[in-house]
């Protein structure tokens, strides 16, 4: 079991300590929902279920955490927990066919999906959603608490948001949703106005340097910064094959003279698309910013390259295509063709940085 999923089940992040001991307390006090918000990577899904944890707990710490010792957190930590549940998108459905821990409504959709082998659904359905009023509207074990935790819950399409709406608005007894979300301006206003709303912050540099290198991760600071200071984006970007994969991609962009715009996108359309539209982002902020202030942020390696590449691009050129990457990358999280969407983005970069070859 890895780092990152060892923690997701069992413990908090060095991060969040003193948030928790903020809210823990009062967190299902005089409410029916939670929203979690805050940067992708920073650890949300490990504090809300260990928060779900210590609140299904039958023996909580004096820090209101969970023993770890009762009948409720034992059922917890085997996934099989009478009074939890977990809703997340098919996609999420790990190649074993177990979701991320917690009993899961994916689980009948995903032998479903096996049989029809289609590409499964980066978004929480409205069956999704109606599968939990046998679980809601029914009593509990021991009528005790139950925890719905929907992660991410931006993942939900229009339908699900508002089936989950009318939970919500006529919340049943005894019951907390906790909604988790990396980018909460995406949920329905009237969603998000139904729940107490909690923002995990962005942790301590220094900090996750220290968690960082105690993890074995290589190169930490560089590894955080292109993670935009997502201390597990960073954990993941640090792996052998992903970092790889990373810098055979820069150096490619890096001699736009000679890179093959095809070829690389048939080497990357498998992977996590906004993953490779945010690596282009960032090597074109630093395009822009060495060009206007000669500053770089993120490749400090390649700065003869870069200050060799903005002598000769087109200012303008540069900058509207780095500002229609941030269409590019909404659109990157549905997209219909994963190869030909990464094709014209190459291409499209193609025709900035190198508009004769684009031309021929």
């Amino acid at each position: 079991m890895s780092i990152i999923a060892y923690q997701e089940m069992n413990e908090l992040y060095p991060w969040q300590h003193a948030i928790w001991q903020q809210i823990r307390s009062t967190a299902a006090s005089n409410t029916h929902a939670l929203l979690l918000k805050g940067r992708k990577g920073i650890g949300k899904l490990a504090f809300a279920r260990y928060l779900a944890k210590s609140l299904l707990c039958q023996r909580v710490t004096a820090e209101q955490a969970a023993c770890g010792l009762c009948t409720s957190c034992r059922w917890f930590e085997q996934e099989i927990h009478p009074n939890f549940y977990l809703m997340v998108p098919a996609a999420c459905i790990e190649p074993s066919g177990e979701a991320n821990p917690g009993r899961s409504s994916t689980d009948n959709q995903d032998t479903d999906t096996a049989r029809s082998r289609k590409k499964p659904s980066q978004y929480i359905t409205i069956e999704q959603v109606r599968t939990l009023d046998d679980f809601v509207y029914l009593s509990g074990h021991q009528d005790s608490i139950k925890v719905v935790l929907i992660h991410p819950a931006e993942a939900m399409n229009i339908a699900a948001a508002n089936a989950l709406l009318k939970k919500l608005e006529e919340p049943p007894p005894n019951v907390l949703f906790i909604l988790v979300a990396h980018r909460s301006q995406e949920l329905l206003p009237t969603v998000r106005s139904r729940c107490r709303q909690i923002t995990l912050p962005v942790p301590d540099v220094a900090a996750v340097r220290n968690w960082l290198t105690q993890q074995g991760v290589k190169h930490p600071d560089l590894c955080l910064a292109l993670a935009s200071a997502s201390p597990l984006q960073a954990v993941v970007f640090s792996r052998d094959d992903y970092f790889a994969l990373y810098t055979d991609f820069i150096r490619q962009v890096s001699l736009p003279d000679s890179f093959d715009p095809i070829s690389l996108a048939g080497k990357l359309h498998k992977l996590d698309l906004p993953d490779i539209v945010s690596w282009l982002q960032k090597w074109c902020y630093d395009l822009m910013s060495y060009r206007m202030t000669g500053k770089i942020r993120y490749h400090l390696q390649q700065e003869k390259i870069i200050k060799k590449l903005v002598a000769t691009v087109d200012p303008v050129q540069l900058a509207r295509f780095w500002r229609n990457l941030i269409t590019t990358q909404q659109l990157s999280r549905h997209p219909l063709n994963a190869r030909l969407f990464l094709e014209e983005m190459l291409l499209s970069y193609l025709k900035v940085m190198a508009p004769e070859r684009y031309a021929s």
